[in-house]
């Protein structure tokens, strides 16, 4: 498995995967996935394009009560073996550890359905922390539900260390999660 900066060479790969009802996007999974599509058809290389933003040029992110924030400098990568597998992203505010509150954490990741329990978001995981070190980060932080044991097991199998338990804030339904660090 390796990570792929997004390209306009695999992005039918991709589209196809939010088609089958997968979402990089595991709080607004459907709304997000319908945007993306809606942005793949209107400007396919725009579209990949804003995958890699460094300078958050992109304009604001809609959370799951509606409201916009401004966009955080990232970049996602695409999890690929023989085909498209899932998506790994990463978000930082320049020159601090520290994330607004409104962000749950500096990584996302998302398998497909049809791929996951074979170590895909591990091994990504594995493959972008040498990268966040790139940004002068110390550490990196992630979050998962307190019922997604194999997210957790993901962050672990990465030294992840369990910082805390709290709850998300009403933005996100005030519901409990696990807070992890991963010293870079």
């Amino acid at each position: 498995m390796q990570l792929l900066v997004p390209a306009i060479e695999q992005i039918d790969a991709y589209a196809e995967a939010l088609r089958r009802g997968w979402s990089p996007d595991n709080i607004r999974r459907e709304e997000a996935a319908r945007e993306e599509l809606a942005m793949i058809d209107e400007d396919p290389a725009e579209f990949v394009a804003l995958l890699d933003d460094r300078a958050a040029r992109g304009g604001p992110i809609t959370l799951p009560d509606g409201s916009e924030v401004a966009r955080l400098p990232g970049y996602r990568r695409w999890m690929w073996d023989d085909g498209f597998c899932g998506s790994i992203g990463f978000r930082w505010q320049p020159g601090t550890e520290a994330l607004p509150p409104h962000c749950l954490g500096h990584i996302g990741y998302a398998v497909v359905p049809w791929r996951q329990g074979r170590g895909y978001a591990t091994r990504a995981l594995a493959l972008l922390l040498p990268e966040a070190r790139k940004e002068g980060l110390g550490y990196v932080e992630l979050t998962a539900d307190l019922d997604n044991l194999p997210s957790q097991k993901v962050i672990t199998a990465n030294r992840g260390i369990l910082v805390r338990q709290f709850c998300k804030g009403p933005v996100y339904g005030d519901t409990e999660a696990l807070l992890f660090r991963i010293d870079l």
